[in-house]
Order: C-alpha cells, then sequence, then structure tokens
C-alpha cells in the first residue's frame, strides 16, 4: 500500500467517524423525546476503506402495527367506558349501599305501599306512598336526561374527532411529501419519518387504521375496515352533527369520500377508534338502555292502571302514572321516551290540587266507574294491596327492550340494572386491557427503536477512541511524508 493510499484511507476514516459521533449526538439529544427513534449510521465500503452511504433509523414494523391496532382498540373502548361510568355515577346505579336507581326506588313503593296498606286511614303514611311515587317518576325523567345527555355529547365528541382527523391527515399530507421527496434523493429523511410515525399514532386512537408502504417511502392509509384514508393526498372525512337528540332519533354516520363508515347500515363499518367507540355508544348502547327505561315506565303506568268496576268492560285507564296525552293505559308495544314523560297523577297530588285518597279507594281518572272504594271506608285496604300486586305481577313485553317477553315491573327495572352493570363491566374490562396492550406495545418499540443513553455512551466512548487511531495514523503517514521529502531535498 502506498503512503498516499494509506493517507486517504486514514483521512476518510477520521470524516466517516466524525460523522458516526455526530450522529450519535443527536441521538444522545434525543434521548427521551417520545417517539424518537435510534439514527443510524448506514456504512458502505470501497477500495479507501469505510464511508458513510446514508443516515438511517432502528424501525419494528410488526411492533409498530400492534401499536396503532392497540390504539385503536384503546380509543374505541376508553370513549363507551368513560360514557358508562359518567351514567352510571349520575344515576347512582351502582351504589348498593345508597343506591337512588330506578329498580332500587320502585322496590321503596312497593314498600311504602305496603305500609300504606296496614293503615289505609293514616295521611302520612299515604303522603310517604305518594313521595316514593313521585321519586320513582322523577328518577325515569332523570335517566331519560341523563342517558340523552351522553348521546349528545358522543355525537359533540365524533364531530371533534373527525375534525382531528382531518387536521391530522394535512399534517400528514405535508410530511409524508417530505418524506418521499427525500427518500428518492437519497437524503436524511429519518426525522420526517419519526415525526409521520407520531401522527399515525395520534390518529390511530381516533380512527381504526392500517398503512401499506410504497416507493421511496411514500404510505397509503386505509381504515381498519377497508376504506382508503390517504394516498398521495387526504380523503374527505364529512360528519353532520345532530343539534338535538332525542329518544328515537338517530345520529348522523360519518362518511370518507361518500363510502358511511359508522352505523348498523355502514358497509364497511370503522372497528376501533374513538369514532367508532362513541358512534357505538350514540347508537346503539345508550338507545338500548333508553329502551329499557322507556319499557319500565310502560309497565309502572299499565301495573297502577285502573279497571273498570262497574262491569261494563270500559278499558283500562292511567291510574298513579300517567304521561302527556294519556287516557287509557297504554298496551303491549314500547312507547319511546315515555321514561322521559312519565308523572304522578295530579289527581291523587294534593300539593297540586289533587286528593290522597284516591290512591287509596281509585277513581284516579275521575270516572266514578273505576272507584274501587264505592262506601268510602278509611279502613279500606283492597286497592293499595291490588297496587302491591300489580308491581309484582309478570306483564307482556316488548322484545325490542331485550328485557324477555313478560316481566314484573320490579324485575323488568333489576333486569335493566343488570343489563347495565353487564355492559359498563364489559366495557370497563376492555379498556383496562386495551390500556394496558397499549402501554406494552408503546414500551416494546421504545426498547425495540428507541435511543437507549447508556448504549450511545459507550459508542461515542469507542468511536472517540477510534478517531484518536486514525489520526495517530494520519500523523504518522504525515511523518513519513515529511520524512521522505527531507530525504528528497537532500
Amino acid at each position: 500500500m502506498s503512503l498516499q493510499t494509506a493517507g486517504a484511507i486514514a483521512s476518510r476514516s477520521l470524516g466517516t467517524i466524525s460523522n458516526q459521533i455526530s450522529i450519535v449526538s443527536r441521538n444522545i439529544s434525543a434521548a427521551g423525546t417520545p417517539g424518537a427513534s435510534e439514527k443510524l449510521a448506514l456504512l458502505a465500503t470501497d477500495d479507501l476503506g469505510v464511508g458513510l452511504d446514508s443516515i438511517g433509523r432502528a424501525t419494528n414494523g410488526a411492533l409498530f402495527r400492534s401499536l396503532l391496532s392497540a390504539n385503536g382498540d384503546q380509543g374505541a373502548a376508553r370513549s363507551v367506558s368513560e360514557a358508562l361510568d359518567r351514567i352510571d355515577q349520575a344515576l347512582d346505579l351502582s351504589n348498593a349501599s345508597n343506591s337512588r336507581s330506578p329498580a332500587s326506588l320502585i322496590a321503596r313503593l312497593t314498600s311504602a305501599l305496603q305500609s300504606y296498606s296496614a293503615t289505609p286511614g293514616d295521611e302520612t303514611s299515604g303522603q310517604i306512598a305518594l313521595s316514593a311515587a313521585k321519586d320513582v317518576a322523577a328518577k325515569l325523567r332523570d335517566a331519560t336526561a341523563v342517558t340523552q345527555d351522553a348521546r349528545r355529547d358522543a355525537d359533540a365528541r365524533i364531530d371533534r374527532a373527525v375534525a382531528d382527523v382531518n387536521d391530522l391527515l394535512a399534517k400528514f399530507e405535508a410530511v409524508n411529501a417530505e418524506v418521499v421527496s427525500g427518500s428518492a434523493a437519497r437524503a436524511d429523511v429519518t426525522d420526517a419519518l419519526d415525526q409521520r410515525d407520531g401522527l399515525l399514532t395520534q390518529l390511530s386512537a381516533s380512527i381504526g387504521i392500517r398503512t401499506v408502504t410504497r416507493a421511496h417511502n411514500d404510505i397509503v392509509i386505509y381504515t381498519d375496515s377497508g376504506v382508503t384514508l390517504f394516498e398521495t393526498q387526504p380523503r374527505t372525512v364529512t360528519f353532520q352533527q345532530t343539534p338535538n337528540l332525542a329518544p328515537g332519533t338517530s345520529g348522523a354516520a360519518v362518511y370518507i369520500d361518500g363510502v358511511q363508515v359508522t352505523g348498523v347500515k355502514s358497509p364497511l363499518a370503522l372497528q376501533s377508534g374513538e369514532i367508532s367507540g362513541l358512534s357505538r355508544l350514540r347508537d346503539v348502547l345508550a338507545p338500548q338502555y333508553q329502551r329499557q327505561l322507556d319499557e319500565t315506565a310502560r309497565a309502572l303506568v299499565v301495573a297502577f292502571a285502573e279497571e273498570d268496576q262497574s262491569g261494563s268492560g270500559g278499558p283500562p285507564l292511567a291510574g298513579l302514572f300517567t304521561y302527556a296525552g294519556a287516557s287509557t293505559a297504554p298496551g303491549a308495544a314500547l312507547i319511546g321516551g315515555l321514561a322521559g314523560a312519565i308523572e304522578v297523577n295530579a289527581a291523587v297530588d294534593p300539593s297540586v290540587g289533587g286528593d290522597l285518597s284516591r290512591l287509596r279507594d281509585g277513581g284516579v281518572s275521575g270516572n266514578s266507574d273505576y272507584v274501587y272504594n264505592a262506601s268510602g271506608a278509611s279502613g279500606y285496604s283492597t286497592r293499595i294491596l291490588q297496587l302491591v300486586e300489580a308491581a309484582a305481577t309478570p306483564l307482556a313485553l316488548d322484545p325490542i327492550a331485550e328485557l324477555g317477553t313478560r316481566g314484573s315491573v320490579a324485575s323488568i327495572a333489576s333486569s335493566s340494572n343488570g343489563w347495565f352493570a353487564a355492559q359498563r363491566q364489559q366495557h370497563t374490562r376492555d379498556n383496562t386491557y386495551s390500556s394496558a396492550l397499549s402501554a406494552q406495545a408503546t414500551q416494546a418499540l421504545s426498547n425495540s427503536t428507541g435511543v437507549n443513553l447508556d448504549e450511545q455512551m459507550s459508542r461515542m466512548l469507542s468511536l472517540e477512541s477510534s478517531y484518536q487511531a486514525s489520526a495517530r495514523l494520519l500523523e504518522t503517514v504525515n511523518g513519513l511524508f515529511n520524512t521522505l521529502l527531507a530525504a528528497l531535498r537532500a
């Protein structure tokens, strides 16, 4: 090997090591930064030794795909779990020690009526029973309000999530273009790749996604149901918020380039992400709970309705419980929104001009044919006992409420409470699991591709030693050249 070649190799080695030191310094500066990957010096060899070919980064495609999937599952589970928790807290459904759930209040009403039947002439006992009935009606109205508030909140959050998705896609377009053009020019795009991965991670929490990488690191994004979300440029995600969701009113669907991706009629419905979870809450879970509340309210009106006592075969009329526009008791079909309209009949409420004795004697409708206590005896308890029995008597139920085909007022409310508790427990479990999975995927990806400060410091020491060795070699070659030139001059 000639001295000239040796000098060129030593000089190139110094440059290569200097570049490696710069990359390691860059890694050390990024240590602890979320989403920052380890940058790597990609070397190549030729006749003059080793040189820096390009700068790469540590990647793990399988772990990153797992992270995107886990984020999507967590986004869906968290949105539903948090909403069900808020409903539970607002309605005191799971507080067994002091529960004011519809089921508990119906049980208290039955107990108050039993006490009233023992002393039917005692006005105080009647007031206690009336107050218990008012509590039941008020709780069903409150439950309706809370449930519909949850639906409206979900609708508003879908609107915000869609706006976030469109914003992230716009940012992704700019970064992806930088990556593609830089990759084609063999420029260092590692920071842009990290930024793009960060955008994908954020996006996956709102909408379930999967990606395909093409030439020059170009990425195409699809939803987890197969709808194209981004290809060179973002697709438009649209949603129209419903101003006032009410029982029986359906919320609008989310569309991507005109393709419906939420709702039961969607051919390619999203499977994960916050938008998917919120849509399920708004369109499936909350409406189903509302139907159960409405069926509970209908059962109360039917169970406490009055029968014609004259023998002329008049239809059952609304008794203790009623609702606006009611005359006869409702049939066996669910009445949407009834839980939000149920109330204690004013005819038995002294605070609004009613007569409390009608609770004992019947005739709440004002029709004398429906009076049970024809003699007006103060010790009459038959009608009160009938009301107690009616609360425990199975009634025909509308199957759409998913509470069976027959059940008593008490069992309907208990079944509904159990259904809600099961849904909440399931989604809490899903949220806990998906959160743990997302955290593990994040940590695993960080361990695999992130910056390890100890490793980088060790590498820096090794490179410094190599730099010193190359510098000594170059110094030696330089000394030999000087000696040779001196000899020639002599």
